[in-house]
């Protein structure tokens, strides 16, 4: 039996609490740190760009390195808008395509009976010992077979299988009972059905924690906009910026609009992650993950 005035955590400020904040206040302001730096780089004129000491904070904001930004092209003469709108049709459509494509194989090999299935599952989980660069050859030669080089599923293709995301929401649906799925069935209800209608709204956490890690990937990939593409106007902001400093005919100029382009690569995982936060822990503590 817990009382008011002993528990862990009270309903109004204790004193008991004041060494959890002396602790995890220094420590939140810590960590804050880069994400106030790369806001405050972003708005640095040039002179403060090259001070030295070097500065933290920004003492005279300005808008120019955005204006800077998005007033130049590319060396083929391509707007930076262009390849911003490619980075955002590119990630919806991984985002929404490995989201989708995981939940189904995920449902599959939890709750159905077939041949192969812990063995498709183990291969998955041996998927995940291979980074992207091991695997760089035979990915492009399947692209190759598949005619995709140069075209906008070179983008999509090799990030939409995604074995993490596969194995988040496997681990997360095997907590659901089989005798829910099972209750479904006998009311006579389809796959498809007890999909859509009962798996998807009790997995929700996971599909966000596959979501955002989905996002991460496509966001800031430059590997498929380097390896598989050659029209400029398919390569995306992300790949535009990792050259950005070295393509500007003015080195200095260069230096502030990477710094306006990192805070516009950096704003959406930000956001993305203040919503869905709540929701990974919530996915770990399912997935057998410490």
């Amino acid at each position: 039996m817990s009382y008011r005035g002993t528990k862990i955590n009270p309903y109004v400020f204790d004193k008991s609490q004041i060494k959890f904040f002396a602790i995890l206040i220094p420590l939140a302001i810590f960590m804050a740190l880069p994400i106030v730096f790369i806001f405050s780089n972003a708005f640095k004129p040039f002179d403060e760009l090259f001070a030295f000491p070097p500065r933290f904070f920004v003492q005279k904001p300005t808008w120019e390195n955005f204006r800077d930004l998005f007033s130049v092209t590319g060396q083929a003469g391509i707007p930076v808008s262009r390849y911003l709108f490619n980075s955002i049709i590119v990630t919806a459509t991984v985002v929404a395509l490995s989201v989708l494509l995981s939940a189904l194989a995920a449902f599959a090999l939890s709750k159905m009976d077939f041949k192969l299935k812990n063995v498709i599952f183990q291969i998955n989980t041996l998927a995940l010992m291979f980074v992207s660069v091991a695997v760089t050859i035979p990915r492009y030669l399947v692209m190759e077979q598949l005619r995709v080089i140069d075209t906008i599923f070179a983008h999509i293709l090799p990030l939409v299988a995604m074995p993490i995301g596969l194995f988040l929401i496997k681990q997360f649906l095997d907590q659901i009972p089989d005798e829910l799925i099972e209750a479904a069935q006998i009311d006579g209800a389809s796959d498809l059905y007890i999909f859509r209608r009962v798996v998807l709204p009790l997995i929700k956490p996971a599909i966000a924690t596959v979501a955002i890690l989905a996002f991460q990937l496509a966001w800031n990939n430059i590997e498929t906009s380097s390896l598989y593409i050659n029209d400029e106007r398919l390569k995306t902001f992300a790949f535009y910026m990792s050259t950005l400093s070295s393509t500007s005919s003015n080195i200095v100029a260069g230096q502030g609009m990477a710094a306006a382009a990192t805070l516009i690569m950096f704003i959406p995982n930000l956001i993305i992650f203040i919503f869905l936060q709540s929701q990974v822990m919530n996915t770990m503590a399912h997935s057998g993950i410490k």
